[in-house]
């Protein structure tokens, strides 16, 4: 026992002081403001509105993310094929780009004469400095956490399952939806919870593409440039707060959605069902 509690207290130091690097500096600026500063700071500086629009953009990029990407996270799941090493390279570009590169690359796509920018301003559609260029700034930055996760879900999924109810007759679509799917759910959730946080978070990207409408990080930036830390600062701490309080529901969401139950391949097999570690 003397030494496992030795091996247990050598693991937690570093992660003690990761801890302390990460609470430090958010406790201490939390402390230095004031109740009636920071509802000051939110009733007139603009930060309730372009928290709002951070929060939609960030929700709307994490859901287009999920479209996207839980497919391709199953077949690099399940699947080997020619080039697949370069598709996975290519999927996860955006994380090693620059920010401030990123957005001037869409801008060559999305801009004003862009190929899908300029198309899109026939119609009466505009990227730059729009909420959908918000969209699409968060999305390209955000993107492949949701990929990489859907994958890792999907990759914990035993294969047996899925061969198990394709012997019995279910389509792939179906084994897909019924079976895959749910129990992938975890990795899937955490995938969106990641992709939010990434794309609520961006500032390079986004104020390339569309400074305005401003999102909060955006905001922030602007006000620190403009009216120096007081307020900036307490626009940081109302950001870390929402922020904070939206990942403390997403893990209790994700907690209690990723508890092992039974699942149902169809209603033709009633009676032959599959739990998450059990062949059907």
């Amino acid at each position: 026992m003397g030494h496992f509690r030795r091996f247990l207290i050598a693991l937690s130091i570093p992660f003690v002081v990761y801890l302390l690097f990460v609470i430090l500096p958010l406790l201490t600026s939390i402390l230095r403001q004031t109740p009636a500063h920071l509802w000051e700071v939110w009733r007139t500086s603009g930060i309730a509105t372009a928290l709002g629009l951070s929060f939609a953009a960030a929700t709307s990029a994490a859901l287009v993310a999920a479209l996207l990407c839980i497919p391709g996270g199953y077949l690099l799941a399940r699947y080997d094929f020619p080039g697949k090493n370069l598709v996975e390279a290519v999927a996860d570009l955006p994380l090693t780009v620059p920010h401030t590169v990123a957005g001037i690359v869409l801008l060559f796509v999305f801009g004003s004469e862009g190929l899908i920018g300029s198309a899109a301003e026939r119609v009466g559609l505009s990227f730059y400095s729009t909420f959908w260029g918000v969209l699409i700034a968060m999305l390209f930055v955000s993107a492949p956490f949701m990929l990489n996760q859907a994958r890792e879900g999907f990759g914990s999924v035993p294969v047996r399952l899925e061969q198990a109810a394709r012997t019995l007759g279910a389509p792939p679509a179906h084994v897909f939806w019924r079976i895959s799917l749910p129990l992938a759910r975890s990795g899937v959730l955490s995938g969106l919870l990641l992709t939010w946080a990434r794309a609520v978070s961006e500032v390079g990207a986004v104020s390339v593409i569309a400074y305005y409408p401003m999102t909060a990080p955006v905001h922030i930036y602007d006000m620190f440039q403009s009216s120096g830390l007081r307020v900036s600062g307490a626009e940081a701490v109302i950001l870390l707060l929402a922020v904070l309080l939206f990942f403390l529901l997403c893990r209790w969401v994700i907690a209690r959605l990723g508890q092992p139950r039974t699942l149902r391949v169809s209603k033709r097999w009633r009676g032959k069902r599959c739990d998450d570690g059990d062949a059907l």
